[in-house]
């Protein structure tokens, strides 16, 4: 079999260790046949699903959702900034959530020393009271 890039179309695990969307073959592969890859919208289980440019790929991350447009298929993975020209990043930007509030930032609680013998009396009191 020829060269992938000279068909016009290349394994999507191959393409995705290519992007550098994974590290290795073995977890691209990972990736495809546990069901968190669409092409075009639609579930992609087998690695060796070739794909084309112009697909739009949907990949679920553990913390994101990635979508790219495959714009090159590549010959060989290259340091970052050549797997940057094979896709077209469609992600929606998503703005951190706002910090939210534990007892360590409403002061509540002293993070700076231990407990003293008083604090740790109130403490053994209030452990014994929710115990009761």
């Amino acid at each position: 079999m020829a060269n992938g890039a000279t068909e016009n179309k290349l394994r999507i695990d191959k393409w995705l260790w290519f992007a550098r969307v994974a590290k290795t073959r073995t977890l691209a592969k990972k990736l495809v046949t546990t069901g968190k890859i669409r092409v075009d919208s639609n579930k992609i289980t087998s690695a060796s699903f070739s794909v084309n440019p112009g697909h739009v790929l949907t990949i679920a991350q553990e913390r994101k959702i990635l979508i790219y447009e495959i714009l090159e298929l590549g010959s060989r993975r290259g340091p970052y900034s050549e797997a940057q020209l094979l896709y077209n990043d469609l992600s929606p930007i998503v703005e951190p959530a706002e910090k939210q509030a534990t007892a360590y930032d409403k002061g509540s609680i002293s993070t700076g020393k231990r407990p003293d013998k008083r604090q740790r009396r109130q403490l053994q009191a209030l452990k014994q009271e929710n115990m009761l």
